[in-house]
């Protein structure tokens, strides 16, 4: 798993000047000021991240959070801007080039996932040999869980599956710099499966229809996103829905808030594969390696549980929890094979 504690967030600097806001809208405003907003470092922010990206969402837009040192945007528009406007930047240590695509849902904002024609949606798939790699490995993982009364998809499933498929990793692969680390596919794929876990009438809906694992997976990205916190710089002063970024300000873009915004989504809260509004654009580029294969072993991963285990279902009195700060996902998965 990730680490849960934000060390690579600066240290706070001297809090900014107070801005106003200059957009008014339906929803309650205050003014950007420094301090304003809860901050995502108070004790049990960990614990439950929504209730606190409501507050934020609705009374501080743009809030100066000074125990973290970073400005906090947490409405969608607000996010989706900071992560596709030139006048942001990747921090030099976060991975993402200037100019390159933001660090978002299962990818790691490499250069070589954004498509040649600024105007395209890339496009791609996985290899045959790896695909075949991805089902081989799955139904294996499967097979050796299901003769036992009780056993944890974390651990013995969700864990070995990104690693068992993962790709070839030479420095002549385009999928390595993407592909190599596996432990947000890890995450992404135990939110899924406890989502799914937690439907049986879902459960039972994919063992007819396996496409439908799909939107299942694309709802798992926006309603519980592993990735909750991507880092951005603003390289000149930025108006937003909630107020004004200052130039070179660091800024915290909540992820896990924008997929839960009522202004974008219906009923945000609630898991719905079948939503009208879905987010294709969540996991991150279409072409990106990690991003294929991460849907891919979503989709071989669940048919092949389903398949070794017909009557899947959580353990007696078991509840999955999500934990985490920056990345976000259940650390234990008990079922009845």
């Amino acid at each position: 798993m990730q680490a849960d504690a934000p060390g690579d967030i600066p240290a706070p600097t001297s809090s900014p000047e107070r801005r106003t806001v200059r957009h008014p809208s339906t929803r309650p405003r205050r003014a950007a000021r420094a301090g304003s907003g809860p901050s995502l470092l108070a004790p049990g922010a960990a614990h439950d991240p929504y209730r606190l990206y409501r507050v934020l969402r609705e009374e501080y837009p743009l809030s100066y959070d000074a125990p973290l040192g970073a400005w906090l945007v947490s409405r969608y528009d607000d996010v989706a801007t900071a992560l596709t406007d030139p006048r942001f930047a990747g921090f030099p240590h976060d991975g993402a080039p200037r100019g390159g695509p933001a660090p978002l849902g299962l990818c790691h904002g490499n250069a070589r996932c954004l498509p040649r024609d600024r105007y395209a949606v890339a496009a791609g798939t996985v290899p045959g040999h790896l695909a075949e790699r991805v089902e081989r490995t799955a139904y294996v993982l499967a097979r050796r869980i299901a003769g036992r009364p009780q056993a944890d998809l974390v651990e013995e499933f969700c864990r070995w599956l990104p690693s068992g498929a993962g790709p070839d990793s030479g420095p002549d692969s385009d999928a390595a710099p993407c592909t190599r680390h596996t432990g947000l596919r890890e995450t992404a794929l135990a939110s899924l499966l406890a989502n799914l876990l937690d439907d049986p009438d879902l459960l039972a809906a994919l063992r007819i229809e396996p496409a439908l694992t799909g939107r299942a997976w694309t709802e798992t990205l926006r309603r519980d996103p592993p990735v909750q916190i991507v880092l951005r710089r603003t390289v000149a002063e930025v108006t937003l829905s909630g107020g004004t970024l200052p130039a070179r300000a660091p800024v915290a873009c909540l992820i896990g808030s924008a997929g839960r915004d009522p202004e974008r989504f219906a009923a945000p809260d609630v898991f719905d594969p079948f939503r009208r509004d879905q987010d294709r654009g969540t996991p991150g580029p279409a072409g990106c390696p990690a991003v294929l294969l991460g849907r891919l072993e979503a989709e071989q991963g669940v048919r092949a549980l389903l398949d070794a285990m017909p009557t899947l279902r959580w353990a007696d009195g078991f509840r999955p929890a999500a934990t985490g700060l920056l990345t976000r996902g259940p650390r234990a998965l008990l079922v009845r094979p």
